[in-house]
């Protein structure tokens, strides 16, 4: 890749643009808004698009206009290959299908990076956004192999990972692990909308684990659920029949409920399930395990379990690094890391997560260090 034209310069096009340009590509940089692609410019991703021949084009531009623009490109550069970053795959590939011929096909691969953030626009770009990440390529047996291997150089100078699948398959398991947790999450935090400020003042980590998401961009990701419509509402039909099951299991009637025998306690003021809830219940979360188990951990291997340590830390500049410093003394791996801000205190709730063997040797080689390190934490998970 000598010369690669980017257009559309958001979020994962500048930072396409600014990962390329460490490697001493040529990127030129086109977008329908001469600020975004001057602002792109400003951040080192390329230059201006001066018409010259590239060896790559990556469209980076919403989905609902991405067959046009894909088109368009096929058309003014007749030796590019041109690949795309959108979030759905089998539509898309039907729209340049009517646009495009078919010598204009053989030059075209569907791709996408999954990566991004809550926030968008040039302004949120990396350089290393794509590092580690799977990417989705939609080649099939007629894709030319020079052009397949332009895309998965692309690809491998990005850092990321090659996965090929047919563009239908694509879009059913986006639909299972990025566009519709993207509702889920929007939904959740509406919730918040109209609740008293003192309640929402009690969030802990089980909230904000579950509504991170929920600041992403509206107006893209309309069009990202628009244009993987049926996808997503099968995953959100097979939701609601979990939450009517939910819903029904907590019901406690409006007579004196039923048996206590159901397993919840029937003291005063309170209402009892009906035989079965909690069970139905305990089946709902316990199926949650079993598929949260099902992720890829660390590395893309199984899913493992690590064992929680907390360290109450100053909320003060240098804090952090000392600690993971005195870990790294101690000679602990930290696998994963989770702070919180503890209520009206000037403290950082650190939870490092470690192997189960050495967990409790972490902790008391850091209380004799002098690390605040509780006992055991006695707190409510707001799950």
């Amino acid at each position: 890749m000598n010369t690669v034209k980017i257009v559309g310069t958001g979020l994962l096009g500048t930072s396409i643009g600014l990962r390329l340009r460490t490697r001493g590509v040529r990127v030129l940089l086109a977008d329908a808004s001469p600020t975004m692609a001057a602002l792109a410019r400003d951040m080192g991703a390329g230059e201006p698009d001066d018409g010259s021949a590239c060896d790559l084009i990556v469209v980076a531009v919403p989905p609902d206009v991405a067959g046009q623009v894909i088109a368009a490109e096929l058309r003014r550069d007749p030796g590019a290959t041109v690949t795309d970053v959108a979030s759905i795959k089998g539509l898309l590939l039907q729209q340049v299908r009517g646009l495009a011929t078919k010598a204009e096909l053989d030059r075209y691969i569907g791709s996408h990076p999954m990566a991004g953030r809550e926030k968008s626009g040039a302004v949120a770009a990396r350089h290393d956004l794509f590092i580690g990440r799977p990417w989705v390529v939609c080649s099939d047996e007629d894709t030319p192999p020079g052009r397949l291997r332009q895309v998965l150089a692309l690809i491998e100078t990005m850092g990321a990972t090659p996965v090929h699948l047919e563009p239908d398959f694509h879009d059913a398991a986006v639909a299972r692990v990025s566009h519709a947790p993207q509702v889920i999450a929007s939904l959740m935090a509406a919730q918040l909308v109209d609740a008293p400020p003192e309640g929402v003042g009690l969030a802990g980590q089980g909230l904000r684990d579950v509504t991170r998401i929920a600041a992403s961009e509206p107006g893209l990701w309309a069009r990202i659920l628009s244009g993987n419509a049926a996808e997503v509402r099968r995953v959100l039909l097979g939701v609601r029949d979990g939450l009517d099951r939910v819903i029904d299991a907590l019901d406690t009637g409006e007579g004196a409920g039923a048996d206590a025998g159901a397993g919840v306690d029937a003291g005063a003021g309170s209402r009892t399930l009906k035989p079965g809830a909690v069970a139905e219940l305990a089946g709902v979360i316990a199926a949650g395990n079993e598929g949260y188990d099902r992720i890829p951990g660390k590395h893309g291997q199984a899913q493992r379990r690590f064992e929680p340590v907390t360290v109450l830390v100053d909320d003060s500049p240098g804090s952090l690094g000392r600690l993971f410093a005195a870990i790294g003394e101690i000679g602990v791996n930290i696998e994963d890391v989770r702070i919180e801000h503890a209520a009206g205190q000037p403290l950082g709730i650190v939870e490092v997560f470690v192997e189960p063997r050495v967990a409790h040797e972490l902790a008391e080689a850091l209380r004799r260090r002098g690390w605040r390190v509780p006992v055991e934490r006695l707190t409510e998970e707001n799950t």
